[in-house]
């Protein structure tokens, strides 16, 4: 297994898998919008009118002519007269004529004539008449407002025809809201991309089961699978399969044949007993490209791609495979979902104890943050998690992975760095 001596950059790495895989052709489905949460959009959405479509306030207070409410004041009021109230769902019967007010709720279409609201808090009523569905009196102001002041126009949020969220933008709470607030009770997202899971290795049983000494439960299809339903993706597990050449090349096989990625853990190492790197070979070209990283931990990660699916084999220590499922799982289904390329979650925070790392080699340590001081600005201190790579609960702990450079050999207690959440 020459390759496997030759190891690349995480970041290097990284590229070439995802330089091997085609542009995806987004395959788009139409779903509730009420379903669309964590979904990615398959093409571009614009506007269909305006947002808000018709002049609204913003406050409780009086519809006016910002003109005759300058130089106002508690000691120099300004004395307007109300003719009515702005109904609520409904456009004004009148409009604001010269030294005229409307009482107007907030939300409530601005009348005619009207260019701006003054809150209730800075007006007196000085004599009301009329009926209680059209008042009547004289209103005086304290305070001036300027044109456009606790109003909002016609478009001011968006305009009719704007792009209003792009092509591979995940949807958030925000984009359902404005979206339902353009009308769209459905929308068109790319189809989440499949992912074969495979586990190997005679010594590994199902979770269900009590293990005799020398097995273990299986963690890392689980594990995996809940990365990439976080992702975007759905997880199709196939099952533990034993070290056995021929049995794990037809379950890879199948499993390619049915996924858009499959992942393959155990069985990367350099061991003779390991296989994934051969049965890869089979499933189509160009097949390896990389096998070996230069990170710890994930070493003897391999990375491929087979007819134009990304086959991906991870180490069998839990932490490894995931880890490295953060650094090349991820990617892959991003890129498969056609996602915008966007910033990973981080915070800065002081690191409380010298770490030791190996130049040329890029590490990353599960750290726990926990808040810093007494003062109003909030700050972490983040502590490492030391354990090895087949201790899961190190990294269930963690809230997030430090990254040391491989141009570094270590980092310092007391130095601030960046701790990517998880």
């Amino acid at each position: 297994m020459p390759e496997f001596l030759t190891l690349l950059p995480p970041n290097e790495a990284r590229m070439l898998l995802l330089s091997h895989l085609a542009a995806p052709t987004i395959d788009p489905e139409s779903i509730d919008m009420l379903h669309a949460l964590g979904r990615f959009t398959a093409s571009d959405i614009f506007a269909p009118h305006p947002l808000p479509d018709f002049p609204r306030t913003t406050v409780d207070g009086y519809a006016v002519r910002a003109k005759d409410t300058f130089g106002a004041s508690d000691s120099l009021p300004a004395y307007l007269t109300l003719i009515g109230e702005v109904p609520m769902g409904d456009s004004p019967s009148f409009e604001i004529g010269a030294g005229q007010c409307a009482l107007i709720h907030t939300g409530g279409m601005l009348p005619d004539g009207a260019d701006a609201a003054v809150m209730i808090e800075y007006t007196q009523s000085i004599g009301k008449g009329g009926s209680q569905s059209a008042p009547t009196g004289e209103i005086e102001v304290f305070k001036s407002v300027a044109d456009g002041e606790n109003i909002i126009r016609i478009g001011e949020d968006v305009a009719q025809g704007q792009l209003v969220i792009p092509k591979g933008s995940v949807i958030r709470p925000a984009e359902i809201g404005g979206l339902m607030a353009l009308g769209f009770t459905s929308i068109n997202v790319a189809k989440k991309p499949r992912v074969g899971l495979i586990s190997t290795g005679d010594e590994v049983i199902d979770p269900s089961q009590s293990p005799r000494p020398g097995q273990v439960r299986d963690i890392n299809s689980y594990t995996l699978s809940a990365l990439v339903e976080k992702t975007g993706g759905t997880a199709i597990r196939y099952g533990i399969f034993s070290d056995n050449f021929q049995v794990l090349k037809e379950a890879a096989a199948k499993a390619l044949s049915e996924c858009d990625v499959l992942i393959i853990t155990a069985g990367s190492s350099a061991s003779t007993r390991d296989m994934t790197a051969e049965v890869i070979r089979t499933l189509g070209e160009p097949g390896v490209l990389v096998h070996g990283i230069n990170t710890r931990p994930g070493k003897p990660t391999i990375l491929s791609v087979c007819n134009g699916k990304a086959v991906i084999g991870l180490p069998g220590n839990p932490v490894s495979a995931l880890v490295n499922g953060y650094l090349f799982v991820v990617p892959v289904i991003e890129k498969l979902l056609g996602a915008l390329p966007k910033p990973k979650a981080t915070v800065q925070a002081e690191l409380t104890v010298n770490l030791s790392s190996q130049a040329g080699r890029e590490d990353w340590w599960p750290v726990k943050l926990v808040v810093s001081g007494q003062s109003s600005v909030i700050s972490y201190l983040a502590e490492p998690i030391f354990g090895k790579s087949n201790l899961i609960f190190t990294l269930a702990s963690a809230d997030g992975l430090l990254r040391i450079h491989p141009d570094a050999t270590g980092l310092s207690a007391g130095e601030v760095v960046e701790v990517m959440l998880i």
